[in-house]
């Protein structure tokens, strides 16, 4: 299968590329300087090279108080690049899988959101992704939107991402008490990705792991535990608190409707998850939990 993937040089992309790598496909990967996807010239230039049968596209602006500042920008990456890699994956006829967000909704419901909630971003970052998740279905019918949210994993320049590194060091760490979601670990989300794009199944999947649902302070006291590191550490704060631009739902759980009438078993539990990555780190701790994306604080995706 010939894959290709952008935003390669992010947390997902990153996972994306080896797993397809490891699982023997041929992968063409981008990272922003190698393709910019709200460039239209661009995009149809490495296509036609690539000839993808496979399109993942994990490209983003993920800054949320940077696209509050810049909603252009978010426009343009967010929004133009998923239909402009639709358009260029219907003329190759190629799957194309775009990832989307958690921050597509408001956060106002106390349970989990699934596919038949509707939508009400509340800030340009998840306005600019649920139009890119539009434009991308309307341009191409064989799209899927994956929304997935409080990623983790290797990699990352967000605030979580190097957690275990600040904690081993005796730094003092704050992180969001009053917001919960359910976390996602890169790697299990990349499976996922791929699984997808074999079963070839159009439509919104919401891919978390399994659980019901965490604070960043919670999963982030958590992650320390695992780690042997002292919790004391940490400092709950609220997201009040933190006085951020733009503004973020308290609660974005999510839940997939689709999942098991397709016969995708569930994610591993988020905790089995957090346990795996913990443990896979070196003693220096690297890249510890990134949440996705510069979104959150235990946390900044």
């Amino acid at each position: 299968m010939r894959v290709l993937v952008t935003g390669a040089g992010g947390l997902v992309g990153r996972a994306v590329t080896n797993h397809c790598t490891d699982e023997g496909e041929e992968v063409s990967a981008f990272d922003h300087q190698g393709l910019n996807i709200a460039d239209a010239e661009s995009v149809r230039a490495e296509f036609k090279r690539a000839q993808p049968e496979v399109v993942i596209n994990c490209a983003a602006w993920t800054n949320v108080d940077g696209c509050e500042s810049d909603p252009e920008r978010a426009h343009q990456v967010n929004a133009v690049g998923p239909e402009l890699l639709a358009a260029a994956s219907r003329e190759a006829g190629a799957l194309l899988i775009t990832i989307s967000t958690d921050y597509v909704f408001d956060g106002w419901k106390d349970g989990f959101y699934t596919q038949r909630d509707q939508p009400n971003p509340l800030s340009v970052y998840g306005r600019s992704k649920l139009e890119g998740e539009r434009r991308a279905q309307l341009a191409w019918a064989r799209t899927i939107v994956v929304r997935s949210g409080y990623i983790f994993g290797p990699g990352g320049n967000n605030f979580l991402s190097s957690f275990l590194t600040l904690a081993r060091q005796g730094n003092s760490l704050n992180a969001i008490s009053d917001m919960v979601g359910t976390p996602t670990y890169a790697r299990d989300l990349a499976q996922r990705l791929r699984r997808l794009a074999l079963m070839d199944l159009p439509g919104t999947y919401h891919v978390v792991n399994s659980g019901e649902g965490v604070s960043f302070e919670r999963f982030a006291r958590a992650a320390l535990e695992m780690a042997g590191l002292d919790a004391d550490l940490l400092h709950a704060i609220s997201l009040t608190e933190l006085n951020r631009p733009a503004p973020r739902p308290i609660n974005s759980r999510l839940r997939c409707l689709l999942s098991d009438a397709v016969g995708l078993a569930p994610l591993p539990k988020w905790q089995d998850a957090l346990g795996h990555f913990v443990a896979s780190q070196g003693a220096d701790g690297q890249s510890a939990v990134t949440g996705g994306e510069n979104r959150q604080t235990g946390h900044g995706h």
